[in-house]
């Protein structure tokens, strides 16, 4: 049996399939996952933590020379007239770069996806199921922050220490929260601190720091219904099937396949690191619109933290 704080072996790992695997839980046909945590009363008491209403954007802008990495850029042309002007905008969001929200017909495990749902309900022309438009009335929850370099007293994660399960629960612990159902946990690496110590490392490119595989199982404890994340997941892990085989890594096909839980992916989360400690608080509202796009994998999106 794995001691406390040890890695999981490859077996343990994999056995997460089973362990956090919520098929079925809303139903054969349900495309909305973990979001379906989010219940009417959920928003009331979230929409309770608004005390002196400061904002936060949660998003890198889209046409800042690609983003961070310059991974997947979007296009953006403006055309002119004498009277108005109009733009165009064209991007790949999926990638280092754009701060985007994957939804659940975006990953795949051994041809299956979220539900059990064969793969090939993903056609060119969009998902059959698990698409994007089943958030099309926006996600509003409680956000948590989960501010890991404060939790160690470094400015970093780093690519020898992943952030690991336990590490969630520490850092809630210390900025004296409880997580809880329908909550967004927001995990905060320093990743704008990692690439600029670490001029030579690419974003996007492994070896990669990030999320650990087991904080999955703490996430699906706590029925988690949103992970957003600066860094992603770490990788390689040294799991041979894992490494091979996972689109994005072990965390996203878990939490995206077996889960069903969005990922709010590349979140630029050191200004509202910044907020939360000037704010002496780690819990907000958190309002996620993605576009309603009829079959689409995901969207990109501007979360906005309040206070």
């Amino acid at each position: 049996m794995t001691q406390p704080h040890a890695l999981p072996t490859e077996q343990e790992a994999l056995a997460y399939i089973e362990s956090c695997s919520n098929w079925g839980r809303w139903g054969p046909d349900d495309d909305a996952g973990t979001v379906n945590l989010i219940t009417p009363q959920k928003r009331i008491e979230a929409a309770s933590l608004v005390k002196n209403g400061r904002a936060v954007s949660l998003a890198y802008p889209l046409n800042t020379a690609g983003g961070p990495g310059n991974a997947n850029p979007a296009q953006h042309f403006v055309r002119t007239t004498a009277t108005a002007a109009v733009d165009y905008i064209g991007i790949l969001f999926h990638g280092y770069a754009t701060t985007h929200v994957d939804a659940l017909c975006h990953i795949f495990w051994e041809g299956k996806m979220w539900n059990g749902r064969d793969s090939t309900q993903v056609l060119s022309t969009g998902a059959r199921a698990g698409a994007v438009d089943a958030w099309a009335q926006g996600i509003t929850t409680r956000g948590v922050l989960l501010d890991i370099p404060r939790l160690r007293g470094e400015p970093c994660v780093t690519l020898d220490k992943p952030i690991r399960g336990w590490e969630l629960e520490a850092a809630a612990e210390r900025e004296g929260l409880e997580l809880q159902p329908g909550d967004a946990v927001i995990v905060y690496g320093g990743r704008g601190a990692f690439y600029e110590s670490n001029p030579s490392s690419v974003p996007g490119v492994r070896p990669t720091p990030g999320v650990h595989v087991d904080c999955v199982p703490v996430l699906h404890r706590c029925d988690a219904a949103l992970l957003g994340w600066d860094m992603l997941d770490a990788g390689p892990t040294g799991y041979e099937q894992f490494d091979t085989r996972a689109a994005g890594g072990p965390v996203h096909v878990l939490a995206i396949v077996f889960m069903g839980l969005p990922l709010l992916d590349n979140a630029r989360l050191e200004p509202l690191a910044q907020v939360c400690a000037e704010e002496n608080r780690w819990e907000f509202l958190l309002t996620i619109n993605p576009l309603n796009i009829r079959g689409g994998t995901g969207s990109p999106v501007n979360p906005i933290a309040i206070f």
